[in-house]
């Protein structure tokens, strides 16, 4: 049976110490890397056997005050409460699932109008359609490539990324942020089990519930052609298409990595 809300309780409870959360540390041994049920249950203001059938999943429907006092013990953002929220709320039924592949002409045209890489993905980490530039700055932005999968699988991604380690970490926190509470979505799972099969980094970091919306954030990468290039990123939500967004890259004007992307745009200018 499926206890989303335990399991993201349990990571969150693994990732707070004792100090962080204003515990004195006693004396003896600790068993556990985090704060214990019972010192999360003391400082939420509720018994230690109710939090332990949230996190058992054997009590599903804790009230909005217990969800908030708890986010606050476990030191959430304002993202990852409404997500820890998100969890004990009613589950709608799931309808058909609308198509989120076919990009309309108009949207086609902007990404071959704009002068900076520019692609659009789906909630999967789908590319559906990328510009020429886009696909000369990375493989992974080509259509049909699921970035994830490239991410994490691909050695060569590992050396593309120069950031490799945290820019994994933004990207498996976007995508709990992205899905939600859609647990029951087959295609979803179907990814998420691949990953964890293939890539030790990616099971550890899903395991640890990290909950965010990567919507400003910068990387760098090492190209072969014209070396190293430090990204600016911006994402926006596709209105009308449930799941897709677009993603431009730019890069500081007068800098090293301006002049790398405009060189990489005119050896590429006729491919």
């Amino acid at each position: 049976m499926d206890n989303t809300l335990g399991d993201f309780l349990r990571a969150r409870r693994e990732r707070v110490t004792p100090a962080e959360a204003g515990v004195p540390p006693g004396h003896g041994l600790r068993r556990v890397t985090g704060l214990r049920r019972e010192e999360v249950a003391m400082l939420a203001g509720i018994s230690a056997e109710y939090y332990l059938r949230l996190e058992q999943g054997r009590d599903r429907n804790p009230s909005a005050q217990v969800l908030q006092a708890l986010a606050k013990v476990l030191q959430l953002d304002n993202e990852g409460t409404a997500y820890l929220m998100s969890l004990a709320a009613p589950k709608p039924r799931r309808g058909p699932d609308r198509p989120d592949e076919l990009l309309t002409s108009g949207l086609e045209l902007l990404l071959q109008t704009l002068n900076v890489p520019a692609f659009v993905f789906n909630k999967y980490g789908d590319v559906l359609a990328a510009n020429r530039l886009a696909q000369a700055l990375s493989p992974e932005m080509a259509p049909g490539t699921n970035r994830l999968r490239a991410l994490f699988t691909d050695h060569a991604a590992q050396e593309y990324h120069t950031d490799w380690e945290q820019y994994t970490a933004t990207a498996v926190a976007h995508l709990r942020a992205q899905v939600g509470t859609e647990t029951d979505d087959e295609r979803l799972q179907s990814l998420i089990g691949e990953l964890s099969l293939k890539s030790d980094r990616f099971r550890q970091l899903w395991a640890r519930h990290d909950v965010h919306s990567a919507h400003e954030v910068t990387f760098r990468i090492e190209h072969p052609q014209v070396g190293i290039l430090d990204l600016l990123v911006e994402k926006f939500q596709v209105i009308g298409a449930i799941g897709l967004e677009m993603m431009l890259l730019h890069v500081e004007p007068g800098t090293r990595s301006a002049d790398a992307l405009a060189l990489l745009a005119s050896l590429n200018a006729h491919s």
